[in-house]
């Protein structure tokens, strides 16, 4: 009786551990394919070419951290996606809100709308499309 249920042990440790090994693994996939993407990379370009935005954070250096998956504010679809990109600096950190849109026939992503919002409340606006074309 004892084998079977060191067997039975054993059996469930090793499940456990391929199964939080697949989930760690899938999470860093889907963090690297966001990075890759292009919607996430034109947002960040931008923050770099504002200084005041770059001032604010005290960058550079300028970290940029994991998407939260499961937040609200990070919506990808086949025609838009909405990111929230967690940033610091060495001064503060905050939030780049990042709205895009997709153009089919193109096949290229189109950012709309880009801030900053600081963790002290603070917005710094970093690119609107409705300006930009005037």
């Amino acid at each position: 009786m004892s084998r079977s249920t060191s067997l039975l042990q054993q059996m469930t440790i090793f499940v456990t551990v391929v199964t939080g090994g697949g989930c760690a693994m899938m999470y860093y996939l889907m963090q690297k394919n966001f990075a890759k993407s292009e919607h996430y990379r034109l947002a960040l370009e931008q923050l770099n070419r504002n200084s005041s935005a770059m001032a604010s954070l005290g960058a550079p250096p300028l970290k940029i951290h994991n998407i939260h998956l499961s937040d609200r504010h990070n919506r990808i679809d086949h025609s838009s996606a909405q990111l929230k990109i967690p940033v610091t600096g060495s001064k503060t950190g905050g939030y780049l809100y990042t709205t895009s849109t997709r153009d089919a026939i193109m096949n290229r992503w189109h950012l709309r709308q880009v801030f900053l919002k600081l963790r002290e409340g603070e917005i710094i606006e970093i690119f609107n499309e409705t300006e930009s074309e005037e």
